[in-house]
């Protein structure tokens, strides 16, 4: 199309035939010139002059529009096809004339301001819709199910619960880093067999586990348990891993008389030398008498006395630096003591003789001072379940777990008057702990002084 076409049509599209009239000489002097530029800026203004009316055409019919939708008539009343947004019993509605009928919308929705908002979208697109003859006369199309949605409560999907079993589980590998070998497999894996018995392992159980544990176990190791077990759910608290701890305000009483902690029954002397005697002579565990009689002379703990090695061995003192432990992979060796780090204990006539009697002739400083009979670690539990048992039975003597020999030589210290001080220093205990637990024992050999 040529320029002269372009001006042309634009003359015609704005039905300005006078203008296209009186400039057809324009044209042809143009055309014979053949000016393209000059009829091309011609044209052009021509163009842009009707693109403006055209602009100005479409300002006027959306203000027209905008009249018709919000205008109010003299009188007050919303113009004709306009919709209102009204309250009723707090809730919102929809009201608007069409068809000679009026009609009512109701929104479902609560009087606030963000639901407002949504009610005039919804007004303003019935309104187009009227204004657009577009208008749904079932008014399925404004339904609010349909547009104006309302936020409908989801009911919170609850965790399911995590047993104790499980929980105990984690815990274990969370304290296995913390605790030692020893106390991980003596303790952590008791509780988890005890948990594996329970009869329900639900914590909305709580009250059954600890009436079961308190029927299956002794007062003592029922209290264990169940403090543990509270210390579990601490824990799973803080994790995140459940909500409350059913077990928190629950306590085991102990009977008095039952605690661990007073269970101190030593031998007397007597008692003590007959038990010597009596491993010395016997055939099948004579091997283990001058191990005994260093446990009963020191009053060292047997895992002290089987991690001692030749190398603690001084002219003057022996050296407590190391303790043979359980653990998951069998007995190891671990540095330090169950208290402490080391302790020493000064060599007395008594634990010379031993030493002497036992003392290879090529010393090896690595090597075990109370080796078992195959050279390796003594199995305190094996030796007390068998050695100890079947040897104060031989003596006739009421029996007593092997760790008495510990409080034997405690409490004969406290009779012979030895400072609790330097008693504590030498085992590896406090003085308040010997004062409490041990003293008490001798009152029987006690007598009081002659006061006259």
């Amino acid at each position: 199309m040529s320029a002269v076409q372009i001006c042309v049509l634009a003359l015609i599209k704005r039905k300005r035939f006078s203008q296209l009239k009186s400039s057809q000489p324009i044209l042809r002097k143009f055309n014979n010139s053949k000016s393209v530029l000059l009829l091309v800026l011609f044209g052009y203004a021509w163009v842009s002059n009707w693109c403006k009316d055209g602009v100005k055409a479409l300002e006027q019919r959306s203000h027209y529009t905008k009249s018709f939708m919000y205008s109010k008539t003299a009188t007050g009343k919303a113009s004709k096809g306009s919709v209102s947004v009204l309250s009723s019993n707090s809730r919102l509605q929809l009201r608007f004339n069409y068809g000679g009928k009026r009609h009512y919308i109701s929104t479902g929705l609560a009087d606030t301001v963000a639901n407002r908002k949504l009610a005039e979208f919804r007004a303003a697109e019935i309104e187009k819709d009227i204004l657009f003859e577009r208008f749904d006369p079932t008014l399925e199309k404004y339904n609010p199910r349909s547009v104006l949605s309302t936020v409908t409560p989801i009911t919170p999907i609850q965790k399911l619960q995590p047993k104790l079993d499980e929980l105990w589980d984690k815990y274990s590998e969370f304290k296995k880093p913390q605790v030692s070998p020893s106390t991980y497999a003596k303790d952590f894996i008791k509780h988890r067999n005890h948990i594996a018995k329970l009869p329900s392992r639900s914590l909305d159980d709580a009250s059954a586990i600890r009436d079961y544990l308190l029927s299956t176990l002794t007062p003592d190791s029922a209290k264990r348990c169940l403090t543990q077990i509270k210390a579990c759910c601490n824990w799973a608290m803080e994790e995140g891993a459940i909500a409350t701890n059913p077990f928190v305000l629950m306590k085991i009483k102990l009977p008095k008389g039952l605690s661990e902690k007073q269970d101190v029954n030593p031998f007397s002397k007597e008692e003590r030398d007959l038990i010597i005697q009596t491993f010395e002579g016997d055939r099948h565990y004579c091997y283990y008498t001058n191990y005994v009689r260093f446990l009963f002379f020191t009053g060292c703990r047997p895992s002290e006395a089987i991690g001692l090695k030749w190398k603690h061995i001084t002219n003057n003192v022996v050296q407590f630096r190391e303790t043979v432990v359980v653990s998951e992979d069998g007995l190891v060796l671990k540095e330090g003591l169950k208290t402490q780090r080391k302790r020493d204990f000064p060599i007395t006539s008594e634990l010379q003789s031993i030493l002497d009697e036992i003392r290879p002739e090529i010393v090896n400083p690595e090597s075990l001072v109370f080796p078992s009979p195959k050279r390796k670690f003594i199995d305190h539990h094996n030796f007390a379940n068998r050695a100890w048992k079947s040897v104060l039975a031989k003596c006739a003597t009421p029996y007593r777990k092997s760790y008495q020999t510990r409080h034997t030589f405690i409490s004969l210290c406290v009779e012979a008057h030895i400072n609790s001080t330097a008693i504590g220093r030498w085992t590896g205990t406090s003085a308040k702990m010997i004062d409490n637990h041990y003293g008490a024992t001798n009152f029987t050999n006690l007598r009081p002084p002659n006061l006259s």
